[in-house]
């Protein structure tokens, strides 16, 4: 993982091929009183299906995490995706907590008009997740926890692992805010994918990256975790070299009711492997909308 960062700081690695699928387009959105940021909302196969916000792994966006996955749930589901704070195009802020993420989502559905939503979030985004249900319950209708855990850099090998992305990060060069924006407007994903990816990924500073590495080290939800009420989803990368597999399981065995979903895939398979973890997050979703429909049309 932190290899492939630091060649992603340049250029991406001559080993990697990313699948050329269709890039949403998206937009601008302002949150009264928090600010903007830039969200995509694809449409599902009805006016009334139902929605699943996306949210991205540090150091990335919320197209680039999960751009190979927005199609495939497109046909059960509204797709949303957004860039968190101080990532990407999001809000521009001198602070970072996972706490404050988990506001700027539950202000998203709001502007976008969505009661509720599935929340699905990968890495950094699964630990805002587990925040948007504790902070706002009543907007969560199910969640899918993608390399997730309930407390980080419990072990040595976790602790390793944050400090050498922290410092591949901050070693990447990275334009300004503007000089990044200038560059995406010629950078077209349906031509050349792997130059948009590489544009996506150097959008966030290398502080910005840093101060999310600090709040996720902090994360820690086992205190209440077992709270959690409504129907959830687990899914494990294998080879997962972050968050190790069986913290991961624990995770799983620790929320009442969740589901185990398995990838032989590493820690960023979102992308980098997404031909074997689209089907998984598929199953995924699916089994958590039918357990959210079933309990909707017994309230």
């Amino acid at each position: 993982m932190s290899t492939q960062r630091r060649e992603l700081g340049t250029r991406l690695p001559t080993s990697v091929r990313i699948q050329q699928v269709d890039v949403p387009d998206g937009r601008m959105l302002h949150l009264p009183g928090r600010g903007t940021t830039f969200i995509t909302d694809t449409p599902g196969p009805t006016d009334d299906a139902p929605a699943i916000l996306l949210l991205h792994a540090v150091s990335t966006t919320g197209r680039l995490t999960w751009f190979p996955s927005i199609g495939p749930l497109s046909k059960r589901f509204r797709v949303v995706t957004m860039d968190q704070r101080l990532h990407g195009r999001g809000i521009h802020t001198d602070s970072f907590t996972l706490h404050d993420c988990a506001d700027d989502a539950a202000a998203v559905l709001d502007e976008l008009g969505i009661d509720s939503a599935m929340i699905a979030g990968f890495s950094m985004g699964s630990l805002v997740a587990q925040r948007v249900w504790r902070q706002h319950p009543d907007r969560v209708g199910g969640l899918v926890l993608c390399a997730s855990s309930d407390r980080m850099q419990s072990r040595v090998t976790e602790r390793l692992f944050h400090q050498s992305v922290g410092a591949s990060v901050r070693a990447a060069r990275r334009p300004r805010r503007q000089d990044f924006d200038d560059d995406l407007r010629g950078v077209d994903p349906r031509e050349d994918i792997n130059r948009w990816a590489l544009a996506e990924f150097r959008s966030t500073r290398p502080l910005a990256a840093v101060n999310a590495l600090a709040a996720i080290g902090r994360h820690h939800s086992r205190p209440w975790i077992r709270e959690v009420d409504v129907p959830t989803a687990i899914v494990v990368p294998l080879r997962d070299k972050a968050i190790p597999p069986q913290r991961q399981r624990e995770l799983a065995a620790r929320i009442p009711g969740a589901t185990l979903h398995e990838v032989d895939a590493g820690h960023s398979c979102c992308v980098m492997n997404a031909d074997a973890f689209v089907p998984v997050l598929i199953e995924a979703t699916t089994t958590v909308l039918a357990r959210w429909t079933e309990n909707r049309s017994i309230g």
